[in-house]
C-alpha cells in the first residue's frame, strides 16, 4: 500500500514525558516530508499550542486542532472551524459549575477558565502544563457564568477536568441527554472534552483528506489516547504508541515503541523507507493525482 498522509498526535506521541521532541523524531518527520508525504498534527490542543510544535518540526500544512473543530495553517485563516454557540456554552458552564471541576473554554485566541482549588495533584499538573505558548492568553475568573453573561464566547472546545471519575461519567451521560448540539470526548478517567456535534479527530482528518484528494486507506495515523482510536481504526495503517493503553493497542494495526523510546521515528524508519517518493510514483503513473 502507498501512504500519502501521516497524521500525528502530540501529547504521548511526538512529545517525550519531559515535554520535548527528540532529535530523531525531528529527523524522521523531515525524512517523510522530503519523500512528499503530507504530514499533519491531529490534536486536542488549541491551534497556537499545536502550531508551536509544528514549527519545531517544520510542518507548514494545515493542522487539525481543538479535537477537529479548528483546522488551519495560519491562525487568522482557518480552512474549517466549528464552534459551540453562545447559549449552549453558557448553559453548559452553568451546569458544570455545580460539580467540582476545572472548566476551560479553549478559543483559538485565548483560554478562559474558572479559578478553583484543585485537590488532585495530577489534575493540577495537567491543567497548568498544557503546552500553550507564552503569547496565548490564559485568563482565570471566579465565575465563568457571570463572565459569559456580559462577554459571550463561542469556543471550538470546552475542556473539563474532574476530581472524581464518577462525576465525569455522570456529566457525560447528562450532557448527552440534554443537548444534541454538542458531543463529549473522554480522554482519560478525569478529562472530558466538549465539542460541537459531529466534531472529532476523525472528522477533521476526513475533511482534510477530502480537500487533498487522499483516501482514508492512504492515511497513517499514530496516537496513544482514547480519542485517537476512531482515526486509527479508519486509517490504512493505524499505529499505537507503546505507552498507549490496551484499548488503543487492540484497535491498531501496528504497535511502535513508546514516546521515550522514539516510537514515531522507529515507525517511520520501518515503514516509509520502503516507499518511493510520491513524485517518483506520479511519474511512473502509480499515483494518478
Amino acid at each position: 500500500m502507498i501512504y500519502r498522509l501521516l497524521a500525528l498526535n502530540i501529547d504521548g506521541t511526538l512529545l517525550q514525558t519531559n515535554g520535548r521532541i527528540h532529535k530523531s523524531t525531528k529527523e524522521a518527520i523531515d525524512y517523510v516530508q522530503q519523500k512528499g508525504i503530507y504530514v499533519t498534527l491531529v490534536t486536542s490542543r488549541s491551534f497556537p499550542s499545536a502550531k508551536k510544535v509544528a514549527r519545531a518540526l517544520k510542518i507548514k500544512n494545515p493542522l487539525i486542532t481543538h479535537q477537529g473543530a479548528y483546522i488551519a495553517s495560519a491562525q487568522d485563516k482557518p480552512i474549517y472551524v466549528k464552534r459551540i454557540s453562545e447559549d449552549i456554552t453558557y448553559d453548559t458552564v452553568r451546569f458544570l459549575e455545580g460539580i467540582p471541576c476545572q472548566i476551560r473554554l479553549v478559543h483559538e485566541d485565548y483560554s478562559l477558565a474558572n479559578r478553583t482549588k484543585l485537590y488532585n495533584n495530577l489534575l493540577s499538573k495537567t491543567v497548568f502544563t498544557s503546552g500553550d505558548p507564552v503569547f496565548y492568553s490564559q485568563q482565570f475568573v471566579s465565575s465563568l457564568s457571570e463572565y459569559l453573561h456580559d462577554q459571550p464566547v463561542t469556543p471550538p472546545k470546552i475542556e473539563v477536568y474532574f476530581e472524581e471519575e464518577n462525576d465525569l461519567q455522570d456529566v457525560k451521560d447528562a450532557l448527552g441527554k440534554m443537548y444534541t448540539e454538542i458531543e463529549t470526548i473522554c480522554l482519560d478517567p478525569l478529562r472530558l472534552d466538549i465539542v460541537p456535534a459531529g466534531v472529532s479527530k476523525l472528522s477533521g482528518l476526513s475533511y482534510l483528506c477530502s480537500t487533498l484528494g487522499i483516501q482514508r486507506k492512504e492515511m497513517v495515523v499514530i496516537g496513544d489516547g482514547l480519542d485517537d482510536i476512531p482515526s486509527i481504526e479508519a486509517a490504512g495503517l493505524g499505529v499505537a504508541m507503546g505507552n498507549g493503553g490496551f484499548e488503543i493497542k487492540r484497535a491498531s494495526d501496528w504497535i511502535t515503541r513508546s514516546q521515550n523510546e522514539q516510537g514515531v521515528a522507529y515507525m517511520v524508519k520501518e515503514h516509509f523507507r520502503k516507499q518511493q517518493p510520491i513524485e517518483f510514483l506520479r511519474k511512473m503513473n502509480i499515483i494518478k493525482k
